[in-house]
């Protein structure tokens, strides 16, 4: 079998981490949906990643598939490792989402893989990025910007660790990804920002004051004080509608009832099916945090 050199840190990466653990085979994984007039929304959660307590993409997709759950209509489908082992599982989605690792690690960059995803968004198929994930390699920013709306590429784009505090009026936007959201802050959360935005379609959704320090690109600099978009919602050419957020890097952030009604109105947004007024239900019981982890050290104590 030839395997491509560009490909062997991402080969290399999976083989060392594909294993899920003993709790995670017990969440249904590449279940599909029993009744085709349910909307199907595939998670797809990236291989272990970072450090205990960040990058939690199994967790936290199982956490969305039970608050998708909470919400009639709808056939959620958790997929480990950031790609199905039958493909034909993405078929007749409503929208995908990817919670993974960005840049060469993106799940979906292997050609037979991105043919897929461009196949799919072409018919419509609502699309989902979040944290890492929009960080996009060059080669293919064009075509994710046509997809997503924005991406973020090392040319202009910052990262990094900070508090951010939303208040979802300031945008002005009037918005179904934003109903029943209340201002909210994110302590320590990771973020990018200053992606490279499409000219038409996109809709900013949340934007915050970020600190100078991580202004560390020339562009950046010079947009000092602007407040930053870190999610928007995106209304494709032919119709499909995308949605990113770039923070949910630290798991105990999804107790946050706002973040997590963002992103569950999202993908309700991007598979076309009604947001209510108040937004989506996220009933969440603090226990569910420790559920799904990926096997990874512990972080040493603080000093």
């Amino acid at each position: 079998m030839k395997i491509h050199l560009l490909l062997l840190p991402l080969l290399s990466f999976a083989t060392v981490f594909a294993e899920v653990t003993e709790e995670q085979r017990r969440t249904p994984i590449e279940a599909d949906a029993p009744d085709a007039k349910l909307a199907k929304i595939v998670l797809l959660a990236g291989s272990p990643s970072n450090k205990a307590g960040q990058h939690e993409y199994f967790a936290g997709c199982a956490l969305m598939m039970g608050w998708l759950k909470q919400n009639p209509g709808v056939w959620p489908v958790l997929v480990a490792d950031g790609w199905p082992k039958n493909e034909a599982i993405l078929d007749g989605a409503r929208a995908i989402v990817c919670f993974a690792d960005g840049g060469p690690k993106l799940p979906f960059l292997a050609p037979a893989r991105w043919e897929k995803m461009r196949a799919l968004l072409a018919s419509g198929t609502g699309f989902v990025m979040l944290h890492q994930a929009v960080d996009v390699p060059e080669a293919q920013a064009a075509e994710m910007q046509a997809w997503l709306g924005g991406v973020w590429t090392k040319d202009i784009g910052c990262r990094g660790h900070w508090d951010m505090e939303f208040d979802p009026a300031t945008t002005g936007a009037k918005h179904p990804v934003l109903a029943g959201l209340q201002p909210f802050a994110a302590p320590l959360d990771g973020w990018l920002f200053n992606l490279h935005f499409a000219e038409r379609g996109v809709t900013p959704l949340l934007a915050g004051v970020v600190p100078d320090k991580v202004r560390t690109t020339a562009d950046a600099q010079s947009h000092a004080g602007r407040a930053e978009t870190v999610a928007w919602a995106f209304e494709r050419a032919n119709g499909g509608r995308s949605f990113a957020f770039t923070g949910c890097d630290l798991h105990r952030n999804w107790q946050l009832e706002s973040q997590r009604r963002l992103v569950i109105n999202g993908l309700l947004w991007t598979a076309k099916l009604d947001v209510p007024a108040d937004g989506t239900k996220v009933a969440f019981d603090p226990a569910d945090l420790a559920k799904n982890l990926d096997a990874k050290p512990a972080p040493p104590p603080a000093k």
